[in-house]
């Protein structure tokens, strides 16, 4: 029987090497359109990293629109919006198993799980909390904590298995004190987001993710989200030379972040870094300096 033979390009390349730099530009593209703030820290990622993180967060990208906006937009009702996510969780496992997909975004985050060692049990968590944002209004500290496990936490950790096993021949699972520290950033980056966004989530979306009641409530988040980030600022001198500038800038943004929703009042509206200071933070992590400590935070 012969052998079919990988079809060429005019390049010269296979054709699965042009569908991967196609797959991995079209992640690029993803995050280029929806984070500037994303965009400019992974830059100061190694090339070695770069292109696997970017295929998790536009993975991550994509399954969140499919419930925040753009699939309502296009006539979706919930039911279908559940099809949709229940269909890009499946796609993508199989994606995982086969190594390639129809789908170029998942078709790239496939290919850095199968490099990186990013398994079912870290994709499974991650659609569960896209699928309670269609069913779930209020949440509860229980349902909040395995909510932000799902959306935040496991994207950290996905991120992780990018650092410790890129161009690894033998990936494998990153050590419990970096798991920590990736976990403890990823809930400080959610809580942060869900600060910020507090009157658009309850009043676009009708959704409470903190159940906030008074200032003392907010006080004991801003808390939580100083002692997340000094925690994981333990643990970012213990990655890979080639991660430890980005994480740093990304951990800085959102220290930065918490400080200002920390000083903001009611009728400051959205909280936001001025593009000014954060040229200055990517610039400051980009030299080296170590990650900012919260005043007051507590680990």
């Amino acid at each position: 029987m012969n052998t079919p033979t990988p079809s060429r390009s005019r390049t010269g390349r296979t054709g699965l090497d042009l569908y991967d730099r196609t797959a991995a530009a079209a992640a690029e593209t993803v995050i280029a359109r929806y984070s500037t703030s994303f965009g400019l820290a992974s830059r100061l990622l190694g090339p070695r990293v770069r292109g696997h993180v970017r295929a998790v967060y536009a993975l991550v990208r994509i399954a969140d629109e499919v419930v925040d906006g753009p699939a309502r937009d296009a006539g979706l009702d919930p039911e279908q919006e559940r099809r949709e996510l229940d269909a890009l969780e499946e796609q993508t496992l199989a994606a995982i198993t086969s190594g390639f997909s129809s789908n170029l975004v998942v078709h790239a985050f496939a290919r850095t799980a199968r490099a990186c060692a990013i398994g079912e049990d870290l994709v499974r968590p991650f659609f569960a909390s896209m699928r309670t944002d269609i069913e779930v209004r209020t949440h509860d500290a229980d349902s909040h904590e395995a909510y932000v496990y799902g959306s935040a936490e496991v994207v950290g950790l996905m991120c992780l298995q990018a650092f410790v096993n890129a161009d690894s021949p033998r990936p494998g699972p990153a050590p419990q004190r970096l798991v920590t520290g990736a976990r403890r950033l990823g809930a400080a980056f959610q809580d942060v987001n869900f600060l910020r966004d507090e009157g658009a989530d309850r009043g676009d979306l009708g959704r409470d993710y903190l159940g906030i009641r008074g200032a003392a409530g907010r006080a004991a988040v801003l808390d939580r989200i100083d002692s997340d980030l000094d925690a994981a600022a333990d643990v970012i001198p213990l990655l890979p030379p080639d991660c430890r500038r980005a994480v740093t800038a990304a951990h800085d943004l959102f220290a930065e972040l918490s400080a200002r929703l920390r000083r903001a009042r009611p009728e400051d509206g959205r909280v936001r870094v001025p593009d000014a200071v954060k040229v200055a933070l990517f610039a400051r992590a980009g030299l080296g300096m170590a990650p900012v400590r919260m005043a007051g935070g507590r680990s």
